[in-house]
């Protein structure tokens, strides 16, 4: 029998990273496998017609995602410049449960600080604890039912680092008892229950280049199951229990913005960069040794916006701020939308079906078809901006814009 392309995919990026998420919880950065996929058992929507609201709360202004367990939503926020704000909402009701603050606001320089300086990192849910990055470099493990802090990490401090010019960006991610993180200016493993540290790798502590933007994923690439990692100037996969670079190679990016999640295809691995353009990188082993070989490469460039991998092809969200589908096996740009959308997408797929938020508060249903641009429905659900990524658990839909956080919901 021939397995699915995009079912492969999935099944090696998810093993071992699910083990705190189902069909109806969103627990960390892109869902359940940090791929943009959700549970074959979610139920979707076949228009957005009747993707209706069923709570609101106001909340400051803040670029990181929704976090959902079985009964509550986090939130995280910037108020007055001044402190970071972690909140857990009732997942029916809406009804706030608590809420916990510490100093750390910053300015971002350059063209960043056009779009506020607010916290950007989307916590890391295991169940028990939630793990939230602030943006001056420091790790909070808060535990999720109460709000009470169990530990905290001070990176500057600890490491002796500075602090990230673009601050904690990178989202951490959980795997059995390890926690792993871009901060400290380098990629580090963690011990989950203390935040002691167990191993780090790519070192860089330059104030600019040492903060990086991507998040991180577990993958098996050629038999080896790795932490596939980019930093501001290389794609690297790390080995998790030492942290030694498996494979490593440089991405051309503009002042070294890698932004985006790499994506995984069998033993492939996707990335764009702003002023880089788009590359597929192709794994191949010498015994023990790991190489990484561009498979192809195009001009398009990205941007914020994660790609998702259907069926062989990869639907990418560029710079140009229109959506382009590839051909994963030789580069081929099937199509481009002759639309112009918002600067930023955040995807979530399921089967042949994207639901995409746009950065101006529009939700799209999209057809993934290798042939044409396909939209299929689209509604307007916000009136600020949505930079912060789309969670979807199970009939639930919840979108944090710049200033709330709503839950929808569909039959």
């Amino acid at each position: 029998m021939k397995i699915p392309f995009q079912f492969t995919a999935q099944l090696l990026a998810c093993v071992g990273i699910c083990q705190a998420a189902n069909s109806d919880t969103w627990t960390q950065w892109r869902g359940p496998a940090r791929d943009g996929f959700v549970s074959s058992e979610t139920v979707w929507p076949e228009n957005l017609d009747h993707v209706d609201p069923v709570w609101h709360h106001d909340i400051a202004e803040g670029y990181s995602g929704p976090i959902v367990s079985d009964s509550l939503v986090f939130t995280v926020e910037t108020r007055d410049k001044a402190k970071e704000y972690v909140r857990a909402f009732d997942r029916e009701t809406g009804k706030q449960i608590w809420e916990r603050a510490w100093e750390g606001a910053m300015k971002v320089p350059f063209f960043a600080a056009k779009n506020g300086s607010w916290a950007r990192c989307t916590p890391a849910l295991d169940g028990a604890n939630l793990y939230v990055g602030g943006m001056k470099d420091v790790l909070v493990c808060l535990d999720a039912a109460t709000g009470n802090e169990k530990w905290r990490v001070d990176f500057v401090a600890r490491e002796g680092t500075p602090v990230p010019g673009f601050g904690f960006v990178s989202s951490p991610l959980v795997d059995g008892d390890a926690l792993y993180v871009q901060a400290g200016a380098a990629v580090m493993r963690l011990k989950k229950e203390t935040g002691e540290k167990v191993w780090e790798a790519l070192k860089d502590d330059r104030a600019m280049y040492g903060s990086a933007f991507s998040s991180p994923v577990i993958a098996t690439l050629k038999g080896k199951r790795q932490l596939v990692t980019q930093t501001r100037t290389d794609l690297a996969g790390l080995d998790l229990e030492t942290g030694d670079v498996l494979w490593k190679y440089e991405v051309k990016a503009f002042r070294g913005m890698n932004i985006l999640t790499p994506a995984i295809a069998g033993d492939q691995v996707f990335t764009a960069s702003y002023g880089g353009g788009s590359f597929l990188f192709t794994l191949d082993a010498d015994k023990d040794t790991l190489q990484a070989s561009k498979s192809w490469v195009s001009k398009v460039e990205g941007y914020m916006s994660s790609p998702i991998i259907i069926e062989g092809h990869l639907y990418l969200h560029g710079r140009d701020q229109r959506i382009h589908c590839f051909r994963l096996e030789d580069g081929e740009q099937t199509w481009q939308s002759e639309e112009k959308f918002g600067e930023y997408w955040s995807m979530v797929a399921k089967g042949n079906r994207i639901l995409a938020l746009d950065e101006r508060g529009e939700l799209l249903l999209v057809d993934a078809n290798p042939e044409k641009f396909s939209l299929l429905s689209r509604k307007k659900f916000t009136k600020s901006p949505t930079w912060a990524h789309l969670a979807i658990a199970g009939n639930d839909l919840f979108v944090r814009d710049l200033k709330g956080i709503t839950r929808f919901s569909w039959k």
